[in-house]
């Protein structure tokens, strides 16, 4: 009885024997290369539509008319004082500063660097995020310290009838 249990039951001598060899496809390297080209242009093709939509998209930002916006009435705004206001969308930060009697700058006020709030610091006339010390450029929007590398995006003001409204949004350009 012990020479029956230390046998292997059929002829092989490993566990593949039930796999036929003979009809198994082969991917040689110049067959791999084939399907992966073949798969890379098969994505390319499929997300061509929304590169070209994307594309318009970004093209029709150029021409997109907001809506006037009233940000404040000039009285209501000192020189040097600034004002927290939503544009273009009612979930769209931005800020108004009063630069001189009549110039006025406004910005989104998410930082570039990792979109926390900037701040008006009239005392010393800077735009700080506090989140890292990053500084921008009252006049410009520009980053002057800190990690930031893009400046704010600008939002275009119009003075008219005693008030400051927001009319756009500056495009960025790299």
């Amino acid at each position: 009885m012990s020479d029956k249990n230390n046998k292997i039951p059929f002829n092989e001598d490993n566990y593949t024997h039930n796999i036929n060899r003979n009809n198994e496809r082969k991917l040689d390297r110049r067959g791999f290369m084939k399907t992966l080209v073949g798969a890379a242009g098969v994505f390319a093709v499929s997300s061509l539509p929304w590169g070209v939509m994307a594309a318009k998209e970004l093209n029709r930002l150029e021409d997109k008319k907001y809506p006037k916006h009233k940000i404040a009435d000039l009285d209501k705004v000192p020189v040097g004082d600034a004002v927290d206001f939503h544009f273009p969308g009612e979930h769209d930060s931005a800020i108004l500063i009063r630069i001189s009697e009549k110039k006025f700058v406004a910005y989104q006020n998410a930082c570039t660097h990792l979109r926390c709030p900037v701040f008006w610091q009239k005392d010393e006339g800077e735009m700080l995020c506090p989140c890292h010390h990053g500084k921008f450029d009252v006049e410009t929007g520009a980053p002057i310290a800190g990690p930031p590398r893009r400046p704010l995006p600008e939002i275009h003001v119009k003075v008219e009838n005693g008030a400051v409204y927001a009319v756009g949004v500056k495009r960025y350009e790299a």
